[in-house]
């Protein structure tokens, strides 16, 4: 976490933005779970911390701290989109059933070299695969 904020800082400043109590706790509090919270959910942690705080505050620091590459959004359709702070690649397990999402820890054998797409050479930057199904609770 310390890190995050030597480099939060760092971006911030970059951007003309400056370092904010809240924008801290935000990633903070997304920094301390391995779960990927919706954004109602980051903002009544952040709330134990900062009482006085708005949701829309919360959003709006969600949002900067995605531009600024320190939070990862992961979006399910236009319905809600789910948090992390975890923005090195990796997979995720969705239970089709109660809705958790989960990191796969095993690594894949998924290349960012690039891909082939209608004879064309593509480079890859990012990529977002997702596996679906039930959960072990849900089982």
């Amino acid at each position: 976490m310390k890190s995050n904020i030597k480099i939060l800082n760092q971006k911030i400043k970059q951007q003309g933005y400056r370092m904010t109590r809240q924008r801290e706790i935000v990633l903070d509090e997304l920094s301390r779970t391995r779960e990927h919270p919706k954004a109602d959910e980051i903002y009544h942690q952040v709330r134990k911390r900062l009482p006085h705080i708005s949701f829309g505050t919360v959003y709006r620091n969600l949002r900067l701290l995605k531009e600024l590459g320190l939070v990862r959004e992961l979006s399910f359709g236009k319905n809600f989109s789910r948090f992390e702070a975890s923005i090195d690649n990796h997979q995720h397990f969705t239970c089709t059933h109660c809705g958790k999402v989960m990191d796969i820890d095993e690594p894949l054998a998924v290349s960012t070299m690039g891909v082939v797409v209608g004879g064309e050479h593509m480079d890859v930057h990012d990529y977002r695969l997702e596996f679906y199904g039930a959960c072990a609770q849900c089982q």
